[in-house]
């Protein structure tokens, strides 16, 4: 039985089979691995601006200088990370008094929230899934007890 001529060797198709399979299987993988190191580093960037603004707000002489000192150590933590510190939410709430949060062996706790946007998603894409990745970090901080004394 004699074969046709256009199926009578597979010359040439193990190399177009792998790219073809590796460009189905790499291209999502490589994606992956590029969504999550970008949803790692904002988890740190947020673990660290809430960690650092709690401790920035404990050592301040008073409550205005500890918010702002608090907004900017939340500034530079997400700006180390490449993230824009006007998309986070900084919320500081305060223990026992919610009036004076600098009272001796009082608790600071500042949590961030930031919502962290996909990588190679354009923002005019639209469709009904999230484009992006809501991320929250909280730390408290006790306010020393020789606070205020000199």
């Amino acid at each position: 039985m004699r074969r046709s001529k256009f199926c009578a060797t597979d010359d040439g198709t193990a190399s177009l089979e792998f790219v073809t399979a590796g460009m189905i299987l790499l291209v999502p993988l490589v994606y992956l691995v590029l969504v999550m190191s970008v949803i790692q580093a904002a988890a740190l960037a947020t673990e660290g601006a809430a960690r650092q603004a709690a401790r920035v707000f404990v050592q301040a002489d008073d409550g205005a200088d500890a918010r702002a000192s608090a907004a900017r150590a939340v500034e530079f933590a997400l700006a180390d990370y490449g993230l824009d510190a006007d998309q986070a939410v900084v919320t500081i709430t305060c223990t026992p008094e919610p009036r004076d949060c600098l009272t001796r062996r009082g608790f600071v706790t500042v949590a961030v929230t930031i919502d962290v946007p996909l990588p190679l998603v354009p923002p005019a894409l639209t469709i009904d899934a999230p484009l992006a990745v809501p991320l929250s970090a909280t730390a408290t901080q006790q306010v020393s007890r020789f606070w205020g004394s000199e």
